[in-house]
């Protein structure tokens, strides 16, 4: 600065007549070649709260600018090396006006010094001398500006950054909305497959994709509604497969449902599009014919799948051979209600499976009758069970050596209070068709026990099994509680049981009677040379007794096959070391034959009749003395 430090000294104005500096310490940096003029600068602004630092010249300030922040340069137009001018050049090289503000100081003389600057970027000027209090009014103007400025773009940012958030939440917002419609589609879509595949699982049999009981009702309806309107030949036809519990005993029930699958498959094929087919459930199906001439329509359909059912199917590897009943109801306009259809048809369905399966049979008014007879008939047995109406007689098997009684088979009796004595040919199919021998077995077995409890200790009791004791029962548990609850040793138990029961599932019975060989009951086969494949099964298991069937006794002294057979049993029984008893023996010649050809046990007639428990002391001390025919 080309003024002296007493002019620049005198232009300033008294300390109480000027104004602060900007609030918070704002920073200065002054640049001019004389140091006097700094110094006098530097004093006055600290004075108002200004920090400030001094630069000598305009590369001294561009150093200091770029390494610390400074809120004003009051920068000197005439200084050596750099002026004023290249220096504010470089300043706004690397800082806006706005960024730092720049005050040149300038003479009153040098106009052009100040246009040039302003172009060039200075905020404001200042002449010499300079007038502090003036100098201090522009330097708080353009601080104050520039503070305003920040504050602006702060403000500016803070909007930007609000306008932004804004944005990305809206865009959040947004994407959450779209994604949350999304899956609201989703589970809409879902929720509709999910009720359109819970309604076809409503209406259809999950194993062979039939219609179920509840669509063929409906279909049924409808049928009839239209056959009220309009006449027209209707008919149902129930079917069931013959022999299909054999399958799922013997192969198993994944084997039975790929037959299911397999013949139903062959049914549908079967039909026109305008007839209907379901599965009602198990081994059952139902058919729904419209359209058609009746009977001769049903008929002749019902002898179609009784010929395709009953071909052979290979299944999974397994050649299956199975058969069907077929029941026909044929509606009448004005007397057919779909239960009532729906019940004929399975009447119908029943009277064919009663007349030897493998065939079919037209509703006649006449089965329901026989129905309501067999189911009466049930009704009867449950109620007898439940009320202790059952009984055992006992029938002896004598030792044609020693003429001792030996043993006493287990009969069951059944004297019912209206009906009077049912036959056990009647009772004991019918309480293995409901499942209801499996509770009369496990009585009979506790029975027996206990009673023979009573009876000599070398006498045994010989006890006949059902298939479904093995199947469905806990045999083996309730023999060993039978035992127990008699006390009785296991040796005196004879259990009696048909090929029937090595024909299904053999592998687990016979591990079954293995258990009960190992507690030490003995064990008979019953009807033996009946099966087709009787002498195989004394190899699968080594049996303590072969009973041989009455039917071969009773033709024993006429039937020459009969006397071959009795005599191969017999040798069979030698061959194999087990005991050889005949069944049904009534004369003393029919004994003697068998005891020639070496039988060691007989049981018949001839010796007794079954008797209650409390007559066999009478029969012991009858037949100690000879057998007399006893009927």
């Amino acid at each position: 600065m080309s003024n002296s430090i007493t002019n620049v000294a005198e232009a300033f104005s008294p300390p109480d007549q000027e104004a602060e500096a900007p609030e918070g310490q704002p920073r200065l940096l002054i640049v001019d070649d004389i140091s006097d003029n700094r110094t006098i600068l530097k004093r006055r602004f600290e004075r108002r709260g200004f920090e400030v630092t001094e630069a000598e010249s305009g590369l001294v300030a561009i150093d200091l600018i770029e390494r610390n922040p400074f809120d004003l340069v009051l920068l000197d137009v005439m200084m050596p090396g750099i002026d004023g001018m290249e220096t504010l050049k470089r300043i706004r090289a690397q800082k806006s006006a706005s960024a730092l503000p720049v005050i040149m100081v300038t003479a009153k003389s040098e106009s052009d010094n100040i246009v040039d600057a302003l172009e060039q970027g200075a905020n404001d000027y200042v002449t010499k001398p300079v007038d502090f209090a003036v100098a201090l009014a522009r330097v708080n103007t353009q601080i104050s500006r520039r503070r305003a400025e920040q504050q602006v773009a702060l403000a500016n940012e803070g909007l930007r950054k609000a306008n932004e958030d804004l944005e990305r939440r809206v865009e959040e917002r947004t994407h959450r909305l779209i994604d949350a419609n999304q899956r609201l589609k989703e589970e809409i879509a879902d929720r509709e497959e999910l009720q359109a595949k819970s309604q076809y699982l409503a209406y259809h049999d999950s194993l062979t994709g039939l219609g179920n009981r509840l669509l063929f009702k409906e279909q049924l309806d409808e049928a009839l509604r239209d056959v009220s309107v309009a006449p027209h030949p209707l008919a149902v036809l129930f079917l069931d497969l013959d022999g299909f519990k054999a399958v799922n005993d013997t192969l198993g029930h994944s084997v039975g449902d790929l037959l299911l699958k397999h013949i139903a498959a062959h049914l549908r094929d079967l039909l026109p599009s305008t007839d209907r087919i379901a599965r009602l459930g198990g081994d059952e199906f139902a058919i729904l014919q419209m359209s058609s001439p009746q009977p001769t329509s049903s008929t002749h359909l019902a002898e179609r799948i009784i010929e395709i059912v009953g071909r052979p199917h290979n299944i999974d590897g397994h050649d299956v051979t199975v058969g069907a009943s077929v029941g026909i109801a044929v509606a009448r306009p004005g007397e057919m209600s779909t239960e009532s259809l729906l019940k004929s048809a399975d009447l119908a369905m029943y009277s064919a499976k009663s007349e030897g399966r493998g065939t079919y049979r037209i509703f006649d008014p006449q089965m329901d009758a026989v129905v309501q007879t067999r189911r009466s008939l049930e009704r009867d047995m449950r109620t007898s069970l439940a009320q202790g109406g059952f009984e055992l007689h006992y029938q002896p098997l004598v030792n044609l050596q020693t003429k001792r009684v030996t043993a006493f088979e287990a009969l069951m009796r059944w004297d019912h209070k209206e009906r009077g004595a049912v036959p056990p040919s009647e009772f004991i199919p019918v309480a293995e068709d409901m499942g209801l021998i499996i509770q009369l077995g496990e009585w009979a077995l506790r029975q027996a026990c206990m009673e023979a409890a009573t009876w000599p200790d070398d006498i045994r009791v010989s006890v006949n099994l059902s298939p479904l004791q093995f199947s469905k029962g806990n045999l083996v548990a309730t023999v060993v509680s039978a035992l127990a609850a008699s006390g009785i040793a296991a040796s005196r138990l004879e259990l009696e049981i048909t090929e029937s029961v090595l024909l299904e599932k053999s592998e687990r019975n016979i591990a079954i009677l293995n258990q009960l060989r190992e507690l030490g009951v003995r064990i008979s086969m019953d009807d033996f040379g009946t099966g087709y494949s009787s002498i195989g099964y004394l190899r699968s298991f080594p049996f303590d007794k072969i009973k041989i069937d009455q039917s071969f006794v009773r033709d024993l002294l006429v039937d020459d096959g009969s006397l071959a057979i009795v005599r191969a049993i017999a040798s069979l029984g030698v061959s194999f070391g087990m005991t050889t008893t005949a069944e049904g023996v009534e004369t003393e010649e029919q004994m003697r034959c068998l005891n020639l050809e070496g039988c060691v046990e007989v049981q018949g007639y001839l010796y007794s009749k079954p008797v209650p428990t409390s007559e066999i002391p009478n029969v012991l001390a009858g037949l100690a003395h000879g057998p007399v025919l006893r009927r």
